[in-house]
């Protein structure tokens, strides 16, 4: 007999725990905890000797592994690993109204899996659902539309229409009916998505899942969402603007922190095969404290503009504001240009900026950022074919960064024709269209971007 597990259950979210507390670690309601008694089956017995089910040798399972197959869209493609796995489970998370439902919704219709594709939504009617396909001017005779919440029922009707890809719009709506929770509480979006990976496991029917987020911008419901699942992905878009970007936190089968970039437009999501055209509309005539440094996103190289403000510090003291930027990191290159290229900026307001609404993590920002700092201390601008990218000791060096052959090529095929990089980023044969300026020292640095 099974022996019996005392369990506590929030009587406001549904949410477990081992022992008493007086608030819930889930919802953070107060008394709310409820002992109940929870018996755990009798795990089943195995012959002695027989292996479990489902193991096997890698030799033996190359061969059988499905190929992956296109979601229709290139820059999806991309971010999820270079297609759909079939068997796998991915999370879309992101604000309410970015574009979650029509996104997938357009995977749906061009997904070009070997069998038909289901899109199941809990939201809308399906009347709606046409509506809004009619309007994206989307047509697809192979993909099945469910207006359902049972979970159930979806997969029964996944199985016996013998599909490829299924949508689920949104996770926060459907319910299981042996949980004795309403939808969207933790029980049920927890046991919904062990249920789903599941069945994605063992039928090899990829599923892809919408989540909704809190304010803080995490995708609602337990952590243990995204650690069920094979791939999470965020839909993210800076106010007031029409792009849209995906990116890949976790990723089983690809890069993590790959982006996708999109456009909304009356038709839907329209993708952006040159995002660094979006960042590098610049002003015609060069503006002093504008430099456009090489980043790398995920896989790609990335031109994005640093721009720098140097102003006279009114009263109290100086402000150091950084957007887009690590805040900590700009107060030590400041420290560092002072002492080791005598650029003193301890009297003046520090302003930084990544244009586009961009979060730049990677050390290759110090270099365009000391040098986009200096040209608007001097109100001196720099050229603007000159592109730069590095990382800055604490000793004044400049030190390389990874793929630095990859940022200067894509940096020449963007038009720049000159280049400042640390020493060790030089290129061993010379890249048609771009001279390239190799620095050791912060000081020569400087020099040779105002040459």
């Amino acid at each position: 007999m099974a022996r019996p597990t005392v369990v506590y259950v929030c009587s406001s979210c549904a949410g477990e725990t081992l022992k008493w507390q007086g608030q819930c670690p889930h919802c953070g309601d107060w008394n709310s905890l409820e002992q109940r008694v929870a018996s755990r089956p009798a795990a089943p017995q195995r012959a002695l000797g027989t292996a479990p089910a489902g193991a096997g040798l890698l030799a033996t399972l190359d061969g059988g592994i499905p190929p992956r197959f296109s979601s229709g869209l290139a820059e999806l493609d991309r971010v999820l690993g270079g297609g759909i796995v079939p068997g796998s489970v991915a999370l879309l998370g992101g604000d309410p109204g970015i574009g979650k439902s029509t996104l997938l919704l357009q995977v749906a219709a061009a997904a070009n899996g070997p069998r038909p594709v289901l899109y199941c939504t809990g939201e809308e009617s399906l009347s709606q659902v046409a509506l809004r396909a009619r309007r994206l001017g989307l047509v697809s005779e192979s993909l099945g539309l469910l207006a359902e919440s049972d979970l159930d029922t979806i997969l029964e009707a996944a199985r016996s229409r013998e599909i490829s890809l299924l949508v689920i719009d949104s996770i926060q709506t459907v319910q299981l009916v042996s949980v004795a929770t309403s939808a969207g509480a933790v029980t049920q979006l927890r046991e919904c998505t062990a249920q789903l990976v599941r069945f994605a496991k063992s039928s090899g029917i990829a599923v892809m899942i919408i989540g909704h987020v809190t304010k803080e911008g995490a995708i609602a419901g337990p952590r243990l969402l995204e650690h069920l699942v094979d791939t999470v992905l965020y839909f993210e878009r800076e106010a007031g603007s029409r792009f849209r970007i995906v990116r890949a936190n976790k990723n089983r089968f690809g890069a993590v922190n790959e982006l996708a970039f999109f456009l909304m437009v009356e038709e839907g999501l329209r993708e952006v095969r040159n995002p660094s055209a979006i960042f590098l509309a610049r002003s015609p005539e060069p503006a002093a404290g504008s430099i456009v440094m090489v980043a790398r996103e995920g896989g790609r190289p990335l031109l994005v503009e640093i721009q720098a403000l140097v102003d006279r510090m009114r009263f109290g003291a100086p402000r150091r504001v950084a957007q887009g930027l690590d805040s900590g990191r700009l107060a030590m290159l400041l420290a560092v240009l002072n002492r080791h290229a005598e650029v003193s900026l301890q009297d003046y307001d520090v302003f930084a900026n990544v244009v586009g609404g961009l979060d730049i993590g990677e050390t290759a920002t110090d270099l365009p950022l000391l040098l986009a700092l200096t040209s608007s201390l001097r109100d001196r601008p720099l050229p603007q074919s000159v592109v730069a990218f590095g990382e800055v000791g604490l000793t004044g060096e400049v030190r390389p960064v990874a793929y630095g052959e990859e940022r200067l090529r894509e940096a020449a095929k963007q038009g720049f024709r000159f280049a400042v990089v640390p020493r060790d980023n030089a290129p061993r044969k010379p890249i048609e269209g771009i001279t390239v300026r190799a620095v050791a020292r912060v000081s020569d640095a400087i020099d040779a971007a105002f040459r």
